[in-house]
């Protein structure tokens, strides 16, 4: 099967913790790569001891990865890493500035051994004045709009997920395949960067489109003025909520004679969208008063017959069980560190009709140093021997029954 994905035959390297750098692994080794995670001898990667709202991290973003466990401190495990990197096609990283370089790891050094070679950095800044500095998710929410747009005014709240580590991965991985795209041509590789605050920047650019268009300021999206006049949350009848969206006069004509509305539908003032908008005042109470006398499946089921958008107010857990969800392929089994299985969205991509497959589970710290060494060429001693050093760890032998 991995012969017919995509990237088969592509060999990543993948030096990353956290979010942003496995979720570029990801949706390489997702596309069918060889990713090999490198990680400390030991415990492996932090990002696998993570409480709270970090306890899904490890096992959402390293699916469909071998771990290679080494001491980078020591000669002997630079020496490995490198000779694994000169065989490689990318290498990946999103640790601080300047980490990898003190360790001979960086683009510079490695690119003489490896002209080939496609190094992609996932940092907080690209170049510019920032670029030195410490970033997370959030703190480039906070200083790029995205906080201030989300909370309502003067509570700035972070997005219910971590966005731009996310798509800051997959920025990472679109450029890295435009860059082994180049590398046809020009038989070299080159130095990628992905940062989160250019990404979180994207992501409000339709904002400062929308200042520089009116010479208004937007407000948060809670005190918004909307596009749309019927786009919100309502409660129902039940007790449940549900978002309804009418964005079209098509879909205003719909929506009138699916909730049997004939005068609203006959009222000269809301036939129009702009028209509709600016009457909101007064239309979004009356809404309210008519969507309380339907249940919230009642809404939905006459939502749908009408082709009207709608979506009942789900939090993630009870994903779970959606019906779309339950279709083949669209999640995928990992093992947790608990040694639970569980199932997780896949890629959201069909590729000539299928989805994307897991072939790998989300591996254990070091399940695949032997293998990857045999690989390079290290005889069953020497290998022996960087075990009992340290310098090479081996997985440990607990979990999954």
């Amino acid at each position: 099967m991995n012969q017919a994905l995509p990237l088969a035959g592509i060999r990543v390297v993948e030096f990353s913790h956290m979010v942003m750098g496995p979720s570029c692994g990801l949706v390489l080794g997702d596309l069918g790569a060889d990713v090999v995670k490198v990680e400390p001898v030991g415990e492996g990667d932090n990002t696998r001891r993570l409480p709270g709202t970090g306890a899904g991290f490890f096992f959402a973003f390293n699916r469909n990865k071998r771990s290679l466990a080494l001491d980078l401190k020591s000669a002997k495990g630079r020496a490995l890493v490198k000779h694994l990197i000169k065989r490689a096609d990318v290498m990946t990283e999103n640790f601080r500035p300047g980490s990898l370089d003190a360790l001979g790891l960086g683009y510079d050094a490695l690119k003489a051994d490896n002209p080939r070679l496609i190094y992609c950095s996932l940092k907080g800044f690209l170049s510019g004045p920032y670029e030195h500095r410490a970033a997370l998710d959030e703190v480039v929410q906070m200083m790029g709009g995205l906080a201030y747009m989300t909370g309502p005014p003067g509570r700035p709240l972070r997005a219910g997920a971590p966005v731009n580590d996310m798509m800051g991965g997959m920025f990472a991985a679109i450029g890295i395949l435009a860059a082994i795209n180049q590398r046809h041509q020009t038989g070299v590789g080159q130095l990628v960067k992905s940062a989160l605050f250019e990404n979180n920047a994207y992501l409000v650019s339709p904002h400062m489109a929308q200042y520089a268009f009116t010479g208004k300021a937007p407000d948060p999206m809670p005190n918004r003025i909307s596009a749309w006049a019927i786009y919100d949350v309502f409660e129902t009848k039940d007790d449940e909520q549900i978002f309804i969206a009418v964005v079209s006069d098509t879909q205003w004509r719909s929506f009138c004679q699916a909730f049997d509305q004939p005068k609203w539908l006959a009222d000269e003032k809301l036939s129009s969208n702009p028209l509709r908008v600016a009457a909101r005042d007064w239309m979004i109470p009356k809404l309210r008063e008519l969507f309380r006398r339907y249940t919230r499946a009642e809404i939905a089921e006459t939502c749908e017959r009408a082709s009207l958008g709608f979506a009942p107010i789900t939090k993630p857990h009870e994903l779970f069980d959606d019906p779309q969800l339950a279709c083949p392929g669209a999640m995928v089994e990992v093992t947790m560190s608990n040694g639970r299985t569980t199932s997780l969205p896949a890629l959201p991509l069909e590729m000539d009709g299928r989805r994307l497959p897991r072939r790998l589970d989300v591996p254990r710290a070091g399940e695949h140093s032997l293998a990857i060494a045999a690989e390079l060429g290290c005889a069953p001693a020497q290998i022996e021997e960087l075990v009992q050093e340290g310098v090479l760890g081996v997985e440990a032998p607990t979990r999954r029954a």
